[in-house]
């Protein structure tokens, strides 16, 4: 979700420098912004006199720990800090864009990792490049807004309390460490106790958490937590076999590795005649 911060917020959080009667360094950009409205304080450019390092926002908790090691002796705040304050939201500060996705300022910011890989980021080629990716970024990792309770229709199970196997469903996932895609197939399966679900749901499932910044051995782990929970079945199972893009095209670059995960849940961890069918009706 995304939440737009209003001058409000941010004056009221300002208020508690007001009189702090200290000489504050704002980190740049959003620290130097959020300073340029105190009152009172004292802004300067060399963080080497400050008495306060402000900024914006705290949020992966990069700066700030760089900041902490680089002047230890310095207090460090956030106008906002997400850990602290248990906040999931993208936040939008009024002095970014008007957009009401703030996909302006996310462009701005791939703009500027274009230059950073040396590239002209104003050749024709390039010119709409930005937005294109924030698009792709909307189907790439729209896991996150898919509440994976909400993919659980549940039905009377009838008479049927056998292996229940969704094979070969597609997945396309990012790597969390190196933000390279790794894709392959996954097999899911059940034994239902109650209910049975919908078959398509299993590969919404899969989806729904595979479209996030992921490791496999977690989209596994997630998959059949989910089934367990939601639809209790006697057991779950999820086998993914995936190729890697960072092991690929950078690292040790093996071309022709495949990572096999697993995560069993129920009789087919604990029964190995469940795990053996199970496994003869993947081949």
């Amino acid at each position: 979700m995304k939440r737009k911060i209003t001058w409000e917020e941010v004056f009221q959080r300002l208020a508690q420098f007001d009189n702090f009667g200290n000489i504050i360094y704002g980190v740049p950009k959003g620290g130097m912004i959020a300073s340029g409205f105190l009152k009172y304080a004292k802004v300067t450019h060399d963080v080497t006199k400050a008495s306060l390092i402000l900024d914006d926002l705290i949020d992966s908790g990069a700066t700030f720990k760089k900041y902490r090691q680089m002047y230890p002796d310095i207090p460090f705040v956030g106008l906002f800090d997400k850990a602290k304050e248990g906040i999931t939201d993208w936040l939008i500060f009024p002095w970014e864009s008007d957009h009401p996705q703030g996909e302006d300022n996310i462009q701005d910011n791939i703009v500027r990792m274009l230059q950073y890989i040396g590239e002209d980021t104003t050749r024709e080629g390039l010119f709409d490049t930005p937005n294109r990716i924030v698009k792709s970024w909307n189907e790439i990792f729209a896991g996150y807004k898919v509440k994976p309770a909400s993919l659980m229709t549940v039905f009377a199970k009838d008479t049927y309390d056998e292996v229940v196997l969704l094979k070969d469903i597609e997945v396309y996932s990012m790597c969390e460490h190196h933000w390279l895609p790794f894709f392959g197939k996954a097999h899911v399966a059940y034994i239902p106790d109650q209910h049975v679900i919908g078959i398509s749901k299993l590969a919404r499932l899969v989806d729904a958490y595979s479209r996030r910044l992921q490791i496999q051995e977690r989209i596994g782990e997630q998959v059949t937590t989910a089934l367990m929970d939601e639809l209790k079945p006697k057991g779950a199972a999820c086998i993914i076999e995936a190729k890697h893009m960072c092991m690929c095209m950078r690292g040790v670059g093996k071309q022709n590795s495949t990572m096999v995960t697993s995560s069993l849940k129920g009789v087919f961890l604990t029964k190995p005649a469940a795990r053996q069918e199970l496994m003869q009706l993947i081949k």
